[in-house]
């Protein structure tokens, strides 16, 4: 059993277009994968197959029903802002210590690769008290950080690269999505990157049609994991 954490510097920045992405290499390959999302933000049952654990499963070929999703993502939430803040309009609270015990359970009970998905980025906040990032080292597993190309992109990067290292945590790779129509290059914003980052791995993801999730930057990315 192998359990990666993808993370990433801010929300929509393509968590879930690389975890798809690498599903579907290692599926290609052979390689058993399971991935989760535990808490989901802004989801609508009537519209699951769009959401991130939809989408997810059918990556991974199950079918997109409600025991799936369950299975996947036990805390969703129907507001589109932070678990804490989307918890709250429900009269909720999301337990923190039950969510790091399904992901061990599930890591311990999985024979393949396992992927845990976050939400937003690594300092969202999921309680009144813990973010992403205790999340992340309450786990203690390997880390993706997915990035933009984006103006601004450097400072978020490197901001959550600190906070990640100042946890001692162990970051596999960075994965630079490029960001449509920015106005920074990809390729500045990866020479900048590797600058920073030492011996991190920094993987480029120029955007890319859903029909070419078997691309090369995926086999870079699994080959790293």
């Amino acid at each position: 059993m192998t359990s990666y954490f993808v993370t990433a510097t801010g929300t929509d920045i393509g968590k879930t277009f690389v975890a798809v992405g690498l599903i579907r290499h290692w599926r290609a390959s052979g390689r058993a994968v399971d991935a989760l999302k535990p808490v989901v933000t802004g989801f609508d049952p009537a519209n699951a197959e769009a959401s991130d654990p939809g989408v997810l499963l059918a990556a991974l070929g199950r079918p997109v029903a409600l025991t799936e999703v369950e299975r996947i993502s036990p805390w969703r939430f129907a507001a589109p802002q932070s678990p804490d803040m989307a918890a709250r309009r429900e009269g909720r609270a999301l337990d923190f210590d039950a969510l790091v015990q399904f992901c061990r359970r599930a890591a311990a009970g999985h024979q393949g690769t396992l992927l845990i998905e976050g939400i937003g980025g690594a300092m969202v906040p999921l309680d009144d008290r813990r973010t992403v990032l205790d999340w992340m080292a309450a786990l203690n597993i390997p880390l993706v950080l997915v990035a933009g190309s984006y103006l601004g992109s450097l400072s978020h990067t490197l901001t959550g690269l600190d906070a990640i290292a100042h946890r001692e945590l162990k970051l596999k790779a960075i994965v630079v999505n490029e960001t449509p129509d920015s106005t920074v290059p990809l390729g500045d914003t990866m020479d900048t990157l590797r600058k920073f980052a030492g011996s991190t791995p920094v993987v480029a993801m120029p955007r890319l049609p859903a029909a070419d999730a078997g691309h090369l930057a995926f086999g870079e990315i699994g080959a790293l994991l």
